[in-house]
């Protein structure tokens, strides 16, 4: 008997007279709005300017889900053109089934064309958007909750999902809830890189390649816990060999990256200030390097170098020097005062 579980909800779908009001629709749309949002805050903390982000995800949003849609109806190309389906049902997107490795790699080229339209470093923007992806995966996994779909094997435990569908073969019961696994996985990796990123200012994409290695450790054992019909490789399903290739793509990317391009980018936005810190060590011996330019082009400059380096030098000089700018400002005073004496007596003579 179970004591305690999560129900599901009876209907995934409200009516507002004729317009369908989704449960999975809605997560998705407050998953992008929160990802843009807090991609927003980081890329302006970076030295970019507001409204960037936004931009792109312009491009980048819908690239993301056609590519989602077209991962899952290729990888679950039965679900709609087997016998007794109807190839129709591939464009129904909120009916559910969004891959989410297709949408991040569409994604990444929406992206891309909206930063190069912009003058934006890719590796930079992904690296401030990255936490609120992840997030907005987080909140987009309570629509396979308001689909009943996307749960593990049957479990009695008091958090348990309660399916009541029958669609699909569905089997009625209590089942792990796997999708309240990944969201809750999702708020962990975000608040990782969040972290990570503060304590070792990931820069040249880190950030976004740590957000896809965690995810990828996440998903490969949730993945297994799952029930529903997928394709099968060597005992794995097909899944779990796309987070494992990925995960360690995404490690050597890191990797590399730290030995070939170590630091931030001191400037994420053509005509933007860049953040406070951003340039870091080489941003301060540029600037040391600078100074030393500078003092070799200015004279004065490069002869009181030379001065104070001279033993026994003294000031003497630059007070020589004060003094006869005083003295010539004394005669030249004198000089109006007999030029205004001699005009007072030109006037009393014509008088």
């Amino acid at each position: 008997m179970e004591l305690a579980f999560i129900p599901s909800p009876s209907r995934g779908v409200l009516y507002l007279g004729p317009i369908p009001l989704r449960g999975y629709a809605f997560c998705i749309i407050i998953g992008v709005f929160v990802a843009v949002w807090l991609g927003n805050k980081r890329w302006i903390a970076r030295g970019g300017r507001p409204g960037t982000v936004a931009d792109i995800a312009v491009w980048a949003v819908p690239f993301g889900l056609v590519g989602g849609r077209l991962y899952h109806v290729i990888t679950d190309y039965q679900l709609y053109f087997s016998e007794g389906r109807d190839w129709v049902d591939a464009f129904k997107v909120w009916e559910g089934g969004l891959g989410i490795w297709g949408a991040i790699a569409f994604g990444a080229v929406g992206a891309w064309i909206g930063a190069r339209r912009r003058g934006v470093p890719m590796p930079a923007y992904a690296d401030a958007v990255a936490p609120g992806i992840v997030l907005a995966q987080a909140i987009g996994r309570w629509g396979n909750w308001f689909n009943q779909e996307l749960y593990g094997k049957a479990t009695d435990l008091p958090w348990a999902v309660e399916i009541t569908s029958t669609a699909d073969g569905r089997v009625p019961g209590t089942y792990h809830p796997t999708f309240l696994y990944e969201s809750l996985w999702c708020i962990g990796v975000a608040l990782l890189v969040i972290w990570a990123d503060r304590r070792f200012r990931l820069g040249h994409g880190r950030a976004f390649a740590l957000y896809v290695a965690a995810y990828c450790a996440g998903r490969f054992w949730i993945e297994y816990m799952r029930v529903d019909d997928a394709h099968h490789i060597l005992g794995l399903r097909l899944n779990n060999w796309t987070a494992l290739f990925v995960f360690l793509l995404a490690v050597l990317y890191i990797v590399l990256s730290a030995r070939m391009r170590p630091g931030r980018e001191a400037v994420v936005e053509p005509g933007a200030e860049p953040a406070d810190g951003a340039a870091g060590a080489d941003g301060e011996k540029d600037a040391g390097a600078a100074s030393a330019d500078a003092g070799a082009d200015d004279p004065d400059t490069a002869k009181k170098d030379k001065d104070a380096d001279t033993p026994g030098k003294t000031d003497a000089p630059e007070d020589t020097g004060d003094a006869a700018d005083a003295e010539d400002a004394a005669d030249a005073e004198d000089a109006a005062d007999a030029e205004g004496v001699k005009n007072g007596a030109d006037s009393a003579k014509k008088g």
